[in-house]
């Protein structure tokens, strides 16, 4: 099946990839401010968050890594370094702005990994995991940089979001729906579970050593 629309598409997906960066950086940056690093610090986990799963999407996919395709990703992370510094009396007082911000990028880049994706030819399957690799590697990295135990191994639902809001996709796409209409759906479908998850303090099971030994 051919992706419809290739003009369409690689305009939703720009300006998807941009907001995404602009989002995670600010998580990211976040991040590293509670464990106190300087600026640079700060900048270099915004840069890993909101590059780090796109980059590792796109070396599987044997394509150009997306921000070496213009400057606008850099430019927008030193933005989001920028506002946290000006704002930051306001930003304390969002305690959950990490999560927010978190969750934008998350449900942003999870449908920028699979609009990429299919747009190069590869079937939904690859889409939906490549989707889950865009939404969560980078932080992944962010965690591993700040010394945390990576968030997607933990209870929280958030790998699980993405991959959830990617067979939402496949499913509205295979209803022939308008690919704006998609991205919409799916974007407010991955932030809902998630908000509901942290909400609800919906959860998958911890893995438990005694558990295994029995």
């Amino acid at each position: 099946m051919i992706y419809r629309d290739p003009e369409l598409v690689q305009t939703v997906q720009t300006i998807i990839e941009i907001v995404g960066t602009f989002a995670f950086a600010i998580s990211g940056i976040r991040h590293a401010s509670a464990k106190q690093v300087d600026w640079f610090g700060g900048l270099v986990c915004g840069i890993a968050v909101a590059i780090g799963g796109g980059t590792m999407r796109d070396v599987m996919l044997g394509v150009r890594p997306f921000w070496m395709t213009s400057s606008i990703y850099m430019i927008c992370t030193v933005l989001a370094l920028l506002s946290i510094i000006v704002f930051a009396k306001y930003v304390r007082r969002l305690n959950n702005a990490w999560f927010v911000f978190d969750t934008l990028g998350l449900a942003l880049f999870t449908i920028a990994g699979l609009q990429k994706t299919l747009a190069l030819g590869h079937p939904f399957w690859v889409a939906i995991i490549m989707g889950c690799i865009t939404g969560s590697a980078g932080g992944v990295v962010r965690d591993v940089l700040l010394n945390n135990v990576p968030l997607i191994f933990r209870k929280e639902i958030y790998a699980m979001a993405s991959i959830a809001g990617g067979l939402l996709y496949w499913g509205l796409y295979a209803l022939r729906i308008d690919v704006g209409l998609i991205v919409v759906i799916c974007f407010l479908f991955i932030c809902l579970v998630r908000f509901f998850a942290m909400r609800y303090h919906i959860s998958l099971p911890t893995l438990r050593e005694e558990e295994i030994k029995e």
